[in-house]
């Protein structure tokens, strides 16, 4: 469902999907082939939150900040994920189940494991490897191979949205 809220109406580019199942309103942007999967929340209710183009949103997500968020292009949010984070960098991937708190900034490159639990205002640099509870950057960075997986994520989630899309399942229009 995707409602307005409080005179802000998502902006959800036409390539994009949202999942009949998600709810996603007020101040909320969707880049090209992005989507949000079934049981997500993205709530834009006091902040603007945007996503890039080709930022998958898998099912079960939860959203929303204290400040505007940002998820740059090439992101994926595992299954489960609860984000708050304020700047989420291009080409990151967020593993299934993990939280980021308020003000979150993650260095592009970089994966966040699942289960962690990221405190808030934590920021890391590009190629962060963030494992644990609370959460702390291993020594050991991303590699080459880590970054072709988390871009093909992206991209697979962008191609399996477009085959929902054509089954007529969800879609980018404003529920009254």
């Amino acid at each position: 469902m995707i409602r307005s809220y409080q005179g802000k109406t998502p902006k959800i580019h036409p390539t994009a999907w949202v999942s009949e199942a998600a709810y996603v309103v007020g101040d909320v942007e969707i880049g090209e082939y992005s989507s949000v999967w079934p049981g997500t929340v993205i709530r834009g209710d006091t902040i603007k939150i945007t996503l890039g183009n080709y930022v998958d949103i898998q099912d079960n997500c939860v959203l929303h900040a204290d400040s505007d968020a940002l998820y740059e292009d090439y992101v994926s949010l595992g299954h489960g994920v609860t984000s708050h984070a304020k700047h989420i960098k291009t080409n990151c991937l967020i593993g299934n189940g993990a939280t980021l708190n308020d003000g979150v900034i993650l260095g592009e490159l970089s994966i966040v494991a699942s289960g962690a639990v990221v405190l808030e205002n934590k920021e890391f640099p590009p190629k962060s490897f963030v494992v644990g509870i609370p959460a702390a950057a291993r020594e050991q960075q991303t590699t080459e191979d880590h970054h072709k997986r988390i871009k093909r994520t992206a991209e697979n989630y962008a191609r399996k949205a477009q085959l929902f899309k054509e089954d007529g399942l969800g879609g980018t229009e404003i529920n009254k």
